[in-house]
């Protein structure tokens, strides 16, 4: 009896192929989309815990040079005879053929045991390491290294991307800095009694272990990364919903006649329940070997811009990884079992006397769609309290699921609303019965109008934030590389000299002086400016008093970052304590984005007062000639063409890697506004089997089979245009909550929200022939619809 019930529901799908097409492919779509977005933040997140435990960062105190970049190695050595126990860390970039790998030495005898846990693999020993100069690197780096270095290269997957580890001293020949270290790691255990770092080693400053800052931004990229995959994947679900629900619909009679045949109750579900099982599985397993292929296009991408924005490190290579295909498997499954629990509760709930005729699945009653409208408004109630009273990442997240489900949920009460408008608005007969027909099958089509809406209006909210991003991102680039040209030396003894000769012949020199402090509590890079035409003509404040640059050149005012003043709860005309003795009052904010740490601008006077022994190594410098200054610097004062940087190629690159950044979020969009189009597809095919009893007395009043078929194609972009409307203001409030809320509590600044109605009508115009390429084909299907199957109708009960 078990087989023969399962045949019997089987037999459904072979019989309605279009059907089963629609349910695997929308819920393998869903799943592609999810599981690639998975696959790109498992390979993010490995390569973070490979960067962690292969070098320790952010887990042990550093010292770090207070000025320049290098620390002789006899400050090492004058540290470790006080009884210090730190590591020596040289740094440096090795070119290769076709790029540049991160050299990375040690000192494996000094080093905590946390740091470079490599497998020593392949018969390499400690002795290797430290004498015949064996290198560790992932494969890829190991590869491209054996062409470039004499030593032996040992391939390990537990080494870092894009780093190569071996002995500080190999390292020092390699980077060409015999005696230089870049940094000393500090054990979290010292020996009591040791003098005063400051006293062995006055030119190096602590900095506390901390990776908080970085890993709060890249969380919060990956964060935005699975709101998408969700996203896609609910959009996708909706596709599976209409097809499960009209699949059920349309087997009531079969199951009515299973059951009166003795076929238990609870055998029928488990059987269905079994058959969606099988297919969430095969979708599933179609979905994760698309979701690769989308992920393995996107990494590459996704590397630029963490590498761009964060200063992390990714592999640009895919690796299978469990956690991410058995997730993408098990949500398949989750999501097809979320869109048949209504169907098959209504099966579990159906008299056994239940009426034989297919309930069209398409006709719902108003009652539903005001009780949807009802959910709609307590999520936007519960999204109101949130923006009100709410904080944190989580809650913005929440905050905008409240605003996309309960726009989702409300949207056939209004589609509803306009129909019934503008049926009152008809004269003619036939308008009248469109209208009458098209609110009948609102209800239909509304799962797949769902999909647009929220495609469409994720796409106006993205984009609107990426755009608000370029356009600020641009002014903020001219702001900051405003001097034409950049200098940067590393003796300290030239500086002054070079200071000296770079004023006679530079309209304005701008020298770079800061140190790493704390202020309020928040890890801070304290300026010190010389205020000049420079900075009182391109800098823009957030909030500023008045006189700014005038108090600050006097040295009673201090500028702030955006970060630090919203991680210290501090604004304009709060005072900060910026050194022991030295208290000021804030005179301005100013957007620092991108950066984690805070910044405080003071007058340099006053900085040198504070930091007598600071020498600056960077210079801007202005000119209205910039390549006869570069001519200057290099030919008659003897500067290296290395040390001068044009500032415009700074800008250009920072824009290219911008650009880059964002691609994956517009892929992404692309694929979520495809996957709505295909909903609308599936559901107008799905819809067209049993749209013939209420076409057929249409036509044959009088309306030919062509010009229903016109009707249907006019009905679905309609409702298209009705969705794109409402979606507009949906995605610019959702632009707004991503940059005023969101962004605060992911990176800690707000961006300014601008409009671009060009983009918006163009999106709307891709929208509405999204949808009318989708019911084309459904309306070119009705009006070959043969006169015969029309006629049929009016020979049965229907």
């Amino acid at each position: 009896m078990t087989l023969t019930a399962l045949t019997a529901l089987v037999s459904h799908w072979r019989s309605n192929r279009l059907q089963f097409f629609a349910m695997i492919a929308g819920l393998a779509l869903a799943t592609a989309l999810w599981s690639g977005v998975q696959a790109i933040n498992a390979e993010a997140r490995a390569s973070y815990d490979a960067a962690a435990a292969t070098l320790g960062e952010g887990q042990f105190d550093q010292l770090l040079p207070r000025s320049g970049d290098w620390i002789d190695q006899s400050t090492y050595v004058a540290l470790r005879r006080a009884g210090w126990q730190v590591s020596p860390v040289l740094e440096g970039r090795l070119r290769t053929e076709d790029d540049r790998v991160r050299i990375v030495g040690l000192d494996p005898l000094t080093a905590p045991g946390a740091i470079a846990p490599v497998g020593m693999q392949e018969g390499a020993n400690l002795g290797d390491f430290l004498t015949r100069g064996v290198l560790f690197a992932a494969p890829d780096v190991a590869e491209a290294l054996e062409s470039a270095v004499s030593q032996r290269v040992i391939p390990d997957p537990s080494v870092a991307p894009g780093v190569a580890l071996t002995d500080i001293g190999v390292a020092q020949g390699l980077l060409e800095a015999e005696g230089q270290l870049s940094r000393l790691i500090v054990a979290r255990v010292q020996p009591m009694g040791l003098p005063d770092i400051a006293t062995v080693a006055p030119g190096l400053v602590l900095q506390p272990a901390q990776d908080a800052g970085a890993n709060r931004l890249t969380d919060s990229f990956h964060l935005n990364l699975t709101a998408f995959g969700l996203l896609s994947f609910a959009v996708g679900i909706f596709i599976v919903h209409g097809t499960i629900s009209l699949a059920f619909e349309q087997r009531r009679a079969m199951v009515r006649t299973l059951r009166a045949l003795g076929v238990p109750l609870n055998i029928l579900i488990a059987l269905m329940i079994a058959e969606l099982v099988v297919f969430a599985l095969v979708a599933g397993g179609i979905g994760v070997a698309l979701g690769y292929v989308i992920a393995a296009v996107l990494l590459p991408n996704v590397a630029a811009t963490l590498q761009g924005l964060y200063g992390a490190t990714v592999a640009g290579t895919l690796q299978l990884r469990p956690e991410w295909w058995l997730s993408g498997l098990a949500i398949a499954v989750l999501g097809t079992g979320l869109a048949a629990s209504g169907a098959l509760w209504k099966i579990a709930r159906m008299p056994l006397l239940s009426s034989a005729r297919p309930r069209a699945w398409a006709v719902a009653s108003g009652d539903t769609a005001v009780r949807l409208g009802l959910v709609a408004g307590l999520l936007f109630l519960i999204g109101a309290g949130i923006a009100i009273w709410g904080s944190g990442l989580t809650l913005g997240f929440a905050l905008l699921a409240c605003l996309l489900i309960g726009a989702a949920l409300i949207l056939p009460l209004i589609l509803r609303g306009a129909v019934t408008l503008a049926d009152g608005l008809a004269q003619s007969a036939m308008w009248q019965w469109f209208w009458a027909d098209t609110r009948q099958q609102v209800p239909g089509m509304s799962l797949a109008l769902m999909a647009l809406l929220l495609a469409t209006a994720a796409n106006v909210g993205v984009s609107t934030m990426v755009s608000s991003f370029r356009v600020t991102f641009v002014d903020f680039l001219d702001q900051r590389l405003a001097p034409e040209l950049f200098i940067r030396i590393d003796d300290a003894a030239q500086s002054p000299d070079l200071e000296a000769y770079m004023v006679e012949y530079a309209s304005e020199v701008l020298p770079l002086l800061s140190v790493e402090t704390e202020i309020a509590g928040v890890p801070t890079d304290l300026f010190g400016v010389r205020v000049g035409p420079t900075y009182r003509e391109n800098w823009l404040f957030l909030d500023e008093t008045p006189n700014v640059w005038d108090r600050v050149a006097r040295g009673e005012a201090t500028v702030v970052s955006e970060q630090l003043a919203r991680r210290a709860d501090l604004w304009t005309g709060d005072r900060v304590t910026i050194a022991p003795d030295l208290t000021l009052p804030i005179a301005a904010i100013v957007a620092d984005y991108g950066n984690p740490l805070g910044q405080a601008l003071i007058a340099e006077p006053l900085f040198l007062d504070l930091y007598p022994d600071t020498v600056p190594l960077a210079f801007g410098l202005r000119s209205d000639d910039p390549a006869a200054l570069r001519d200057r610097l290099t030919e008659d004062y003897g500067l290296p063409e290395a040390a001068i940087t044009d500032q415009s190629r700074i800008k250009a690159f920072s824009i290219e890697v911008f650009e880059r950044t964002f691609t994956v979020t517009g892929a992404l969009n692309v694929l979520t506004l495809a996957v709505a189009a295909f909903a609308i597809l599936m559901s107008l095919l799905t819809l067209a089997s049993i749209r013939v009893p209420q076409l057929a007395p249409a036509w044959a009043l009088g309306l030919t089979r062509r010009k229903l078929g016109q009707l249907e194609l006019l009905r679905a972009v309609v409702l298209a245009l009705v969705t794109t409307v409402l979606a507009i203001p949906l995605g610019l409030l959702l632009a707004w909550v991503l940059l005023s809320y969101v962004n605060v509590e992911a990176f800690g600044w707000k961006l300014p929200m601008y409009l671009f109605p060009g983009h918006y009508a163009l999106l709307t115009l891709f929208a509405l022939l999204a949808a009318a390429l989708a019911a084309l084909w459904p309306a070119i299907r009705l009006a070959r619809t043969p006169p015969s199957d029309l006629l049929k109708v009016f020979a049965n009960d229907r």
